[in-house]
């Protein structure tokens, strides 16, 4: 299991995110470690809104990126899942391990020393003859029999306290893998678990057909630039709520960046697709979205989409490439509407 950062673009966007993030690096006087690499990757990808509005915020006020800096963007933006966490659950890993080998070993020595007992009483059973002595040895040896099934429950109860333990950790991490996964702001899945997920969906030999539809809020820019940033987010969770409410239980719907989510639809048909897109558009061209704190009304948010089909030779690149086509096209034809790939 990893909790790592992975990145899955094309060997030159990679050299050409490389050519981008080194002269920011230098410009800004940050040191070209592994951390600060992922962050300024991440930077200059575009695909992380939160952190990149922190980092202009940090440059902007003239801040010093030091290493407590960089490890704290880290954390919060590269590496969703808290690092304290999994410091925490290792501590406690490591702490049930050694309380294990220590019940282990003394449960070990209490047996090879009954052992060993019951080794000599039995070679002393096979030389004596007097009634007294035999009573002595066998009363030793049941004696010693006590004490190795003690050790054996004590040992027994001991595992299986590690065993409910190991269980409660294996839960966290579940959770922790769970958060490493999900976008922060909207619950939908993260870019990379979404790489993760369409790399699989185009790669799967079961999967017959299938969509990938890219959806995008119109004009969203206005809605920060009106209302401010805290007013943009909430938009965005709820759009967000509405693919997790009405896409299906087999689809996997992502944050791709900004204000452009995905839904990839395995074993999905056009049709299908269509109607479940459109029920989202038209619930948010419908809807009136309103400030809590003044009653203000947002105005009309709308959403744009492009879904482009599952093909037998699709990389991740290329159905996204159709996708990301068929919204363009939706856009540039008057937005709050849907193009499938090659459809005007």
């Amino acid at each position: 299991m990893s909790f790592l950062p992975t990145y899955n673009a094309p060997p030159e966007q990679h050299r050409e995110y490389l050519r981008q993030s080194l002269p920011l690096m230098i410009k800004n006087n940050i040191p070209t470690d592994p951390i600060n690499y992922a962050i300024w990757y991440e930077y200059v990808t575009g695909n992380n809104l939160q952190l990149n509005q922190e980092v202009d915020t940090l440059i902007r006020d003239k801040k010093t990126f030091d290493p407590e800096t960089s490890l704290n963007l880290y954390k919060t933006h590269i590496c969703n899942a808290s690092v304290e966490s999994f410091e925490k659950i290792n501590h406690q890993l490591r702490q049930l391990i050694e309380q294990t080998v220590l019940a282990v070993n003394l449960a070990s020595e209490k047996a090879s020393v009954a052992g060993d007992h019951l080794t000599v009483n039995s070679q002393t059973l096979q030389t004596t003859e007097a009634p007294t002595d035999l009573r002595v040895i066998l009363a030793e040896i049941i004696q010693e029999t006590r004490q190795l099934a003690e050790a054996s429950n004590t040992l027994k109860a001991q595992l299986n306290e590690t065993h409910k333990e190991m269980e409660l950790l294996r839960n966290e991490l579940a959770q922790v893998r769970e958060i490493a996964k999900t976008d922060a702001l909207t619950g939908l899945l993260n870019r990379r678990a979404f790489d993760n997920a369409l790399t699989a969906f185009v790669a799967s030999p079961t999967c017959q057909h299938g969509c990938l539809a890219l959806l995008d809020l119109n004009h969203f820019k206005q809605v920060n630039d009106s209302h401010g940033h805290l007013v943009g987010d909430k938009v965005l969770r709820f759009f967000a709520s509405l693919l997790k409410k009405y896409i299906a239980g087999h689809h996997h719907a992502a944050r791709y960046g900004g204000e452009e989510m995905a839904i990839i639809m395995p074993d999905t048909v056009l049709a299908e697709a269509l109607d479940i897109i459109e029920h989202i558009r038209k619930i948010m061209e419908s809807t009136r979205l309103t400030r809590k704190d003044n009653t203000e009304t947002i105005g009309k948010v709308t959403v744009s989409s492009g879904i482009a089909i599952l093909r037998a030779d699709d990389t991740m690149e290329s159905i996204i490439d159709r996708a990301d086509a068929a919204l363009y096209r939706a856009k540039e034809t008057g937005r709050n509407k849907i193009v499938v790939e090659n459809t005007p």
